[in-house]
């Protein structure tokens, strides 16, 4: 059997396990399975990269969607009560607007596909790289020089959803104890600390 039928077979079967993986985070009733699903897809998807000699996007789906984003996931739907019933009451509602959205993004997908098929030999075996290449340095390569302005920019743009998620939750409550830098940092021993003297008490029984 030659690899590229092996590798043709394989991409085949982690290509189904992942559309059967999106279908089960979509349908699924439980909200646990669905996270579930989509760590299986996120698996899944790693395999493809990996069959395309991308390791370090395949490491990386795996350490930071599996490994971070989807343990985060799994935390915020195991300790929120959420009440299904009352999430499926207006489903029939939107269904019809769900429905356009979904069909309106199928033909654009296949729009793109069609056009961008013309000239792209879609059903050949990219070909093998030599064992010294290192797809990390060709990426950080265009990353930092074709693509460095763009790069910092969604840096930029994340630190400030992450200054802006702080400020968000940092809300004035009543009764909710705040620190006040300046008072702690004016505080004298006189107003932490007072020496008590207690006299010695003998022991009766010495």
């Amino acid at each position: 059997m030659s690899a590229t039928l092996i590798t043709t077979i394989l991409f085949y079967t982690f290509a189904a396990v992942l559309v059967v993986a999106a279908l089960g985070v979509v349908t699924s009733r439980n909200p646990v399975h669905s996270a579930f699903f989509l760590v299986l897809a996120f698996f899944q998807s790693s395999m493809l990269w990996l069959l395309l000699e991308a390791e370090f996007l395949a490491v990386v789906l795996v350490l930071v969607y599996v490994g971070a984003v989807m343990v985060l996931f799994l935390f915020v739907v195991m300790m929120l009560d959420i009440n299904v019933e009352e999430l499926r009451q207006g489903y029939t509602r939107y269904l019809p607007l769900g429905l356009v959205v979904a069909s309106v993004v199928i033909v654009e997908i296949a729009h793109v596909i069609w056009f961008r098929s013309q000239d792209l030999p879609l059903l050949t075996t990219p070909a093998a790289r030599p064992a010294d290449y290192s797809n990390t340095k060709e990426l950080g390569a265009v990353l930092y020089t074709e693509h460095v302005y763009a790069f910092e920019l969604a840096a930029v743009i994340l630190l400030l959803a992450i200054v802006a998620a702080i400020t968000l939750t940092m809300r004035r409550r009543p009764g909710l104890k705040v620190q006040n830098i300046a008072k702690q940092v004016a505080v004298r021993r006189d107003d932490r600390v007072r020496l008590v003297k207690v006299d010695a008490v003998k022991d009766e029984e010495g």
